[in-house]
Protein backbone atom coordinates (compact mmCIF):
# COMPACT_ATOMS: atom_id res chain seq x y z
CA UNK A 1 0.00 0.00 0.00
CA UNK A 2 1.22 3.17 -0.78
CA UNK A 3 1.49 6.38 1.15
CA UNK A 4 -1.53 8.17 -1.20
CA UNK A 5 -4.07 5.32 -0.34
CA UNK A 6 -3.30 5.67 3.33
CA UNK A 7 -3.71 8.89 3.78
CA UNK A 8 -7.16 9.06 1.50
CA UNK A 9 -8.15 6.17 3.48
CA UNK A 10 -7.62 7.84 6.70
CA UNK A 11 -9.44 11.54 5.29
CA UNK A 12 -12.48 8.99 4.53
CA UNK A 13 -12.18 7.35 8.05
CA UNK A 14 -11.90 10.84 9.56
CA UNK A 15 -14.91 12.06 7.40
CA UNK A 16 -17.18 9.12 8.34
CA UNK A 17 -16.40 10.27 11.69
CA UNK A 18 -17.44 13.88 11.42
CA UNK A 19 -20.73 12.71 9.43
CA UNK A 20 -21.73 10.41 11.50
CA UNK A 21 -20.92 11.51 14.45
CA UNK A 22 -22.73 15.03 13.73
CA UNK A 23 -25.74 12.64 12.88
CA UNK A 24 -26.06 11.33 15.86
CA UNK A 25 -25.36 14.16 17.84
CA UNK A 26 -27.68 16.57 15.88
CA UNK A 27 -30.83 13.40 16.44
CA UNK A 28 -29.85 13.54 20.19
CA UNK A 29 -29.53 17.47 20.52
CA UNK A 30 -32.93 17.95 18.97
CA UNK A 31 -34.60 15.73 20.68
CA UNK A 32 -33.68 16.89 24.39
CA UNK A 33 -34.49 20.08 23.23
CA UNK A 34 -37.49 19.45 21.89
CA UNK A 35 -38.08 17.52 25.60
CA UNK A 36 -37.41 20.65 27.32
CA UNK A 37 -40.96 22.52 25.43
CA UNK A 38 -38.85 25.75 25.92
CA UNK A 39 -39.21 28.20 23.49
CA UNK A 40 -35.39 29.57 23.81
CA UNK A 41 -34.14 26.34 24.06
CA UNK A 42 -35.39 24.66 20.88
CA UNK A 43 -35.10 27.93 19.30
CA UNK A 44 -31.00 27.41 20.14
CA UNK A 45 -30.59 24.04 19.57
CA UNK A 46 -32.03 24.37 16.46
CA UNK A 47 -30.26 26.88 14.93
CA UNK A 48 -27.13 25.36 16.28
CA UNK A 49 -28.35 21.94 15.22
CA UNK A 50 -28.70 23.34 11.24
CA UNK A 51 -25.42 25.04 11.69
CA UNK A 52 -23.28 22.30 12.41
CA UNK A 53 -25.20 20.12 9.54
CA UNK A 54 -23.02 23.04 7.15
CA UNK A 55 -19.84 22.60 8.94
CA UNK A 56 -19.90 18.67 9.98
CA UNK A 57 -22.72 16.64 8.19
CA UNK A 58 -21.56 18.23 4.64
CA UNK A 59 -17.83 18.44 5.71
CA UNK A 60 -17.60 15.06 6.65
CA UNK A 61 -19.88 13.61 3.46
CA UNK A 62 -17.27 15.85 1.29
CA UNK A 63 -14.38 14.09 2.78
CA UNK A 64 -16.11 10.67 2.27
CA UNK A 65 -16.98 11.04 -1.04
CA UNK A 66 -13.87 12.80 -2.35
CA UNK A 67 -11.77 10.56 -0.39
CA UNK A 68 -13.67 7.58 -1.89
CA UNK A 69 -14.22 8.28 -5.24
CA UNK A 70 -10.23 8.88 -5.24
CA UNK A 71 -9.89 5.81 -3.71
CA UNK A 72 -11.21 4.00 -6.52
CA UNK A 73 -9.86 5.63 -9.19
CA UNK A 74 -6.19 5.18 -8.08
CA UNK A 75 -6.79 1.78 -7.16
CA UNK A 76 -8.36 1.16 -10.46
CA UNK A 77 -11.34 -0.73 -7.94
CA UNK A 78 -15.02 -1.15 -10.38
CA UNK A 79 -17.86 -0.52 -8.12
CA UNK A 80 -19.77 -2.80 -10.13
CA UNK A 81 -17.59 -5.53 -9.68
CA UNK A 82 -17.35 -5.43 -5.62
CA UNK A 83 -20.33 -6.13 -4.00
CA UNK A 84 -18.59 -3.67 -0.90
CA UNK A 85 -18.51 -0.43 -2.66
CA UNK A 86 -21.21 -0.72 -4.82
CA UNK A 87 -23.25 -1.42 -1.32
CA UNK A 88 -21.29 1.18 -0.14
CA UNK A 89 -21.89 4.13 -2.80
CA UNK A 90 -25.32 2.79 -2.90
CA UNK A 91 -26.15 3.60 0.97
CA UNK A 92 -23.77 6.38 0.86
CA UNK A 93 -26.34 8.02 -2.08
CA UNK A 94 -29.65 7.44 -0.64
CA UNK A 95 -28.73 8.36 2.76
CA UNK A 96 -27.05 11.95 1.04
CA UNK A 97 -30.36 12.40 -0.79
CA UNK A 98 -32.47 11.42 2.40
CA UNK A 99 -30.47 14.83 4.04
CA UNK A 100 -30.48 16.62 0.75
CA UNK A 101 -34.14 16.36 -0.23
CA UNK A 102 -36.35 16.10 2.71
CA UNK A 103 -33.91 16.80 6.31
CA UNK A 104 -32.05 19.96 5.32
CA UNK A 105 -35.18 21.40 4.27
CA UNK A 106 -37.07 20.56 7.12
CA UNK A 107 -33.96 21.67 9.09
CA UNK A 108 -34.22 25.20 7.56
CA UNK A 109 -38.15 25.61 7.79
CA UNK A 110 -37.80 24.77 11.45
CA UNK A 111 -35.31 26.95 12.07
CA UNK A 112 -37.12 29.59 10.44
CA UNK A 113 -39.96 28.97 12.62
CA UNK A 114 -37.68 28.59 15.68
CA UNK A 115 -36.63 32.07 15.01
CA UNK A 116 -40.52 33.20 15.51
CA UNK A 117 -41.19 31.54 18.37
CA UNK A 118 -37.46 31.91 20.48
CA UNK A 119 -39.31 35.50 22.47
CA UNK A 120 -41.59 33.08 24.34
CA UNK A 121 -44.88 32.98 21.84
CA UNK A 122 -46.10 29.67 21.20
CA UNK A 123 -44.60 26.52 19.19
CA UNK A 124 -46.82 26.10 16.05
CA UNK A 125 -47.90 22.75 15.20
CA UNK A 126 -46.67 22.93 12.17
CA UNK A 127 -43.02 22.58 14.10
CA UNK A 128 -43.68 19.55 15.50
CA UNK A 129 -45.24 18.17 12.28
CA UNK A 130 -42.44 18.68 10.51
CA UNK A 131 -40.06 17.19 13.82
CA UNK A 132 -41.92 13.90 13.54
CA UNK A 133 -41.36 13.49 9.74
CA UNK A 134 -37.47 14.50 10.54
CA UNK A 135 -36.79 12.47 13.09
CA UNK A 136 -38.43 9.04 11.28
CA UNK A 137 -36.13 10.42 7.98
CA UNK A 138 -33.17 10.69 10.28
CA UNK A 139 -33.38 7.96 12.06
CA UNK A 140 -33.61 5.91 8.42
CA UNK A 141 -30.65 8.21 7.09
CA UNK A 142 -28.76 7.04 9.90
CA UNK A 143 -29.47 3.69 10.09
CA UNK A 144 -28.28 3.51 6.06
CA UNK A 145 -24.99 5.44 7.44
CA UNK A 146 -24.50 2.58 9.88
CA UNK A 147 -25.22 -0.27 7.28
CA UNK A 148 -22.55 1.68 5.29
CA UNK A 149 -19.98 0.96 7.97
CA UNK A 150 -20.59 -2.64 7.93
CA UNK A 151 -20.18 -2.88 4.14
CA UNK A 152 -16.90 -0.47 4.26
CA UNK A 153 -15.06 -2.27 7.34
CA UNK A 154 -15.99 -6.12 6.42
CA UNK A 155 -15.89 -5.84 2.94
CA UNK A 156 -18.23 -8.68 2.01
CA UNK A 157 -17.21 -10.35 -1.28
Amino acid sequence: MNDTYLLLKSLHILGAILFLGNVIVTLWWKLMANRTRQQAVIAFAQRQVTLTDYVFTFGGAGLVLVSGVANIWLQGWDITQSRWLGWGSALFLVSGLLWLLILIPIQIHQARLARQFADGTEIPAAYWRAERVWVVVGVIATLLVLANVFWMVYKPA
